[in-house]
């Protein structure tokens, strides 16, 4: 991709024509194939189930929650069993796990909070393999894509741990647009893909064509997570090389092993931001709300874009049909070639599942996650979530019958995304500093927050200081490790070999 146009004419044309038809193939239609199975459609039980058992599910929800709450009720009229089915927010999620484990009540199967370490989890005794509750269990996660079972990630001691059931290859990021709010501002992102100047120019005339009752841009800003994604990936399409999976991947440049704070590409994101708050061309009260609210304001037309992720696309779909909006890149850079959003080798963290060590319902939990690990149920998956979380396996893609849109921001993924460097599988001794490192107070998330805010004042100061704050947690996790036994140092952080714009298999460690 040699341009900021660097995604071909053609594509953009692929992606109009494709996703002019969209909302009379919304989620509805998608989630038929799944409600349309029978009990006796569901492959046989791999274990003997208790009748009457009881089993307790927690993650975070959104496009999950509409496949899991049809599958569920099919299950248990299937297996004669209860599936009690929590979907809860990230910072719930965060109390509620830690707290079940401590109590010894939680869930039989739950998602990590975000930013937890498995190693620590399963070092902590929070977490029990499904080896046994999964015949022949070698040969089921033979079916999986390679990377998908990774020592130091889901895999411990030989042990498999967690269910890599979704891909991690997809944005958080790209854009969801109004198409009658970009028409009337003069943009057709879809034809051609918005730079920086372009974006900042789109939610001015947005906002001025609104008289305020719209605006040009919306985001969830105390969803913290948030600011840090949105400046990360536009400074990496713009050409910053950096990571973004873990604490020893996120904003490191693995061909130095440095962070990548106060490069040009990072403070240019945040200068964006800022110029979009200084225009008056964000959303009132956007401190205030999270990333749910920020999606629902879209399709009751109170902001014209908002950069996020494709879990939208089925939701609005099904639930919003009459709201006509497209996808495309987040910004890309005024000149010069973009750059490529990198993404850890593994399935997509948030959605790998954890079977808790107190559960006594294995044999039911092996017999879901084998479900979802075979191609039926991959598709069953993909019918349902579409692009918002993909199936793992490839082929469940191209069996899924997902929207016109959900086609085409796969295909963006395709052009923008690629594999990088997974350190804690090149040394798997990295795990420890993972549980050792603690961000700074002043993290990367909140300085960005208190930039675009007013808080803080100098762009280049501040991410400079940043760097410094960063560079010292992971000197000092480094040293943690070290002084317990680990033989690591920062050179494990640094991939001389890899290329950002290629994708880093296992034979490249």
């Amino acid at each position: 991709m040699s341009s900021h146009n660097q995604t071909s004419n053609s594509r953009r044309r692929f992606i109009k024509q494709l996703a002019g038809g969209a909302a009379a193939l919304g989620g509805g239609a998608a989630l038929s194939p799944l409600l349309a199975q029978s009990a006796t459609t569901l492959p046989p039980a791999i274990n003997t189930l208790t009748p009457g058992s009881v089993l307790r599910w927690i993650d975070s929800g959104d496009q999950k929650a509409v496949f899991y709450k049809a599958f569920f009720q099919q299950y248990a009229q299937d297996r004669g069993i209860e599936v009690i089915y929590d979907p809860l927010p990230w910072n719930e999620i965060a109390k509620v796990v830690p707290l079940g484990v401590r109590n010894k009540t939680a869930h039989d199967v739950f998602a990590l909070p975000q930013n937890s370490n498995p190693a620590d989890a399963v070092s902590e005794g929070w977490l029990q393999p499904y080896d046994d509750f999964i015949p022949d269990i070698e040969s089921w996660k033979a079916g999986f894509p390679e990377g998908a079972f990774l020592p130091g990630i889901n895999v411990f001691d030989g042990k498999t741990y967690g269910l890599p059931f979704t891909s991690n290859k997809r944005s958080s990021t790209h854009l969801l647009f109004n198409r009658n709010y970009l028409q009337e501002a003069g943009f057709d992102p879809e034809s051609k893909s918005l730079t920086q100047s372009d974006f900042r120019e789109a939610a001015r005339k947005i906002t001025e064509n609104g008289k305020g009752r719209y605006f040009g841009f919306i985001l969830g800003g105390n969803q913290i997570g948030r600011w840090s994604a949105i400046v990360r990936d536009i400074a990496r399409l713009s050409g910053a090389s950096a990571g973004a999976d873990s604490v020893v991947e996120a904003d490191i440049d693995f061909r130095t092993g440095e962070y990548t704070f106060d490069s040009d590409q990072y403070i240019e994101a945040i200068e964006l931001l800022i110029a979009l708050q200084k225009d008056g061309s964000m959303f009132p009260g956007v401190m205030g709300i999270n990333a749910p609210q920020a999606r629902a304001f879209m399709p009751q037309g109170a902001a014209g874009m908002i950069l996020q992720g494709p879990w939208n696309i089925p939701a609005w779909e099904s639930q919003n049909p009459e709201f006509d909006f497209g996808i495309g890149s987040a910004p890309l850079p005024d000149e010069g070639p973009a750059g490529h959003l990198t993404i850890g080798q593994g399935a997509a963290a948030p959605n790998t599942m954890w079977l808790w060590s107190g559960s006594e319902n294995g044999a039911i939990a092996g017999d879901i996650f084998h479900y979802l690990g075979t191609l039926q149920g991959q598709t069953a998956w993909a019918n349902v979530v579409g692009a918002g979380d993909p199936p793992i396996m490839p082929e469940a893609i191209e069996k899924a019958d997902m929207s016109p849109r959900a086609k085409a921001v796969l295909q963006l993924f395709n052009e923008q995304i690629r594999v990088g460097p997974n350190p804690v599988v090149g040394t798997p001794a990295l795990s420890s500093v993972v549980s050792s490192f603690q961000a700074p107070d002043l993290s990367f998330a909140l300085t960005v927050q208190g930039l675009v805010g007013g808080q803080l004042k100098d762009v280049g100061k501040e991410m400079k200081a940043l760097k410094t704050r960063y560079d010292d947690a992971l000197n000092q996790a480094f040293d943690k490790a070290r002084a317990n036994g680990s033989d690591v140092s920062r050179d494990d952080l640094v991939f001389a070999n890899w290329d950002p714009a290629t994708d880093f298999g296992s034979k490249h460690y």
